[in-house]
């Protein structure tokens, strides 16, 4: 049987955490060698990584902790080195699996047809059982200048979200990038792509992934014949701040990374100026004066640190 290792990156996700180790009982009679499930903490200071140490030792459970949050995507290039598998399963703590969800996208990816096809993402139900939206669409500078201007909102027949609301998600298909709470890779892949881009701290590194994998020759597949349910962590105003401020920082570097200069730097401006006037009208007009305040704070935190973020990835580039 072939194998497969499931990173799990947590941070403060104690409850959600627990439920998702759970779930594994449900593939317990999956057609596979499951050679660890290595959850990497990213410095949390809940009590979560006590938790499973006393109540999961019916799984091979590794776990890392770091001193200092580094960010997503390098904390799964941390938890995916050093084992060896046929595949990596990078599963989010607010996603639980169900029967199939590891043997079926190990069947579909060893039949010789499919031997071009390295990342399979699954069919996603939220807690009520229905199927959501997890398969996305290669952006592009207009795009995104239409999501800061909240364009694909109000008028997605002309601009498009960047997740395929119009697919019914009911049919295997190829696409551009499958959500990042499901990402299903072969091993051999991640590796020859040297993993996940560490510049993302998070947002945008699976879709990075996705696109470098598709330039290199490779497609990723929308399975429905696997399911996996995702909760979705929400957004809370403690964290809301924060939340902006690294999103924005990830679309500044993808879009230096993909989009010709002047490309990036229209939807950079966008970022910095029409986007966070955008956000702040709606809330002053629907009474949200606490979005308000993180709107300020994440954006205002945006631009002191534009030009660490633009020369980080200058470094990084040229090195």
């Amino acid at each position: 049987m072939r194998s497969v290792h499931v990173i799990i990156v947590s941070w403060n996700s104690s409850g959600q955490l627990l439920d998702c180790l759970r779930s594994f009982r449900h593939i317990a009679e999956d057609r596979v060698v499951l050679a660890a499930v290595t959850v990497v903490d990213n410095a949390s200071d809940d009590d979560s990584m006590d938790l499973i140490s006393e109540h999961f030792d019916s799984i091979p459970l590794r776990i890392i902790r770091n001193s200092q949050n580094i960010g997503f995507a390098a904390a799964c290039n941390q938890g995916a080195a050093g084992l060896v598998s046929d595949f990596l399963l990078f599963l989010n703590p607010d996603t639980e699996l169900c029967a199939g969800s590891l043997e079926r996208p190990v069947d579909f990816l060893g039949q010789p047809s499919n031997q071009s096809v390295g990342i399979v993402g699954v069919q996603l139900l939220d807690a009520r059982g229905k199927v959501t939206r997890s398969c996305a669409r290669r952006p592009t500078a207009m795009s995104m200048i239409a999501q800061c201007l909240g364009l694909d909102r109000l008028v997605p027949s002309l601009f498009p979200a960047h997740f395929e609301s119009e697919r019914s998600h009911k049919e295997v298909c190829e696409v551009d990038q499958v959500m990042g709470a499901f990402l299903f890779i072969r091993r051999s892949l991640f590796v020859d792509l040297g993993g996940f881009d560490r510049r993302f701290f998070v947002y945008f590194e699976d879709l990075d992934l996705s696109l470098r994998a598709r330039d290199s020759g490779w497609t990723s597949v929308y399975l429905t014949t696997a399911r996996a349910i995702h909760h979705g962590c929400g957004s809370t105003d403690a964290i809301r701040a924060r939340r902006l401020f690294y999103f924005g920082r990830s679309r500044i570097l993808f879009c230096l990374k993909y989009f010709k200069m002047w490309e990036a730097v229209a939807v950079i401006v966008a970022t910095l100026l029409v986007e966070p006037a955008v956000r702040a009208a709606v809330a002053i007009a629907t009474l949200r004066f606490a979005q308000l305040l993180a709107i300020i704070q994440g954006y205002g935190r945006l631009w002191l640190n534009l030009s660490q973020i633009v020369g980080a990835y200058m470094r990084i580039t040229h090195a």
